[in-house]
């Protein structure tokens, strides 16, 4: 296939889910990061454990290992994937809440949206259990830090 096409469009120009079943079967990873910006009042309620809805930081975990494995009822054409292990961490700094996640499959397409979905649901779970502390809380830079796998190899952000 060109460069110039994009693979989710047919000849016709209409999206369709590209075939992958004569792809390779390989390990694929994929990194994701991001930050939710608080407020220094609510980073100082979370570093004291006293965010009245609960662990923030235990919350987004679950809710972005949960949103990674739902990526497929979320994306349109995206591929459903058999999800080999999922890390999301959490951490305070004087900024918010940076996130980063770590997503693996054996199968024969990538897991960048799947890491990224686990950043944005992570995200918004932070700012769903602070909003009423913080209603200027915002998510930002949810990026691909890095790849593995498939056709196109490795790729890292420099």
């Amino acid at each position: 296939m060109s460069s110039d096409r994009f693979s989710h469009l047919d000849g016709a120009g209409q999206a369709h889910m590209v075939d992958v079943s004569q792809r390779e079967i390989s390990t694929r990873t994929a990194d994701a990061s991001g930050k939710v910006l608080l407020s220094p009042h609510v980073v100082a309620l979370l570093r004291s454990d006293e965010i009245p809805k609960g662990d923030v930081l235990a919350a987004a975990r679950i809710a972005g290992i949960m949103g990674a494995k739902r990526t497929v009822d979320l994306i349109p054409l995206c591929h459903p994937i058999a999800l080999s292990g999922i890390t999301l961490d959490a951490k305070i700094t004087d900024g918010g809440v940076e996130l980063s996640a770590h997503v693996k499959t054996t199968d024969r397409t990538g897991v960048e949206m799947e890491a990224l979905t686990a950043i944005s649901i992570a995200a918004l779970t932070v700012v769903d259990m602070v909003k009423s502390l913080d209603p200027g809380a915002r998510i930002s830079s949810i990026q691909i830090e890095a790849k593995d796998g498939g056709r196109n190899g490795s790729w890292k952000r420099q």
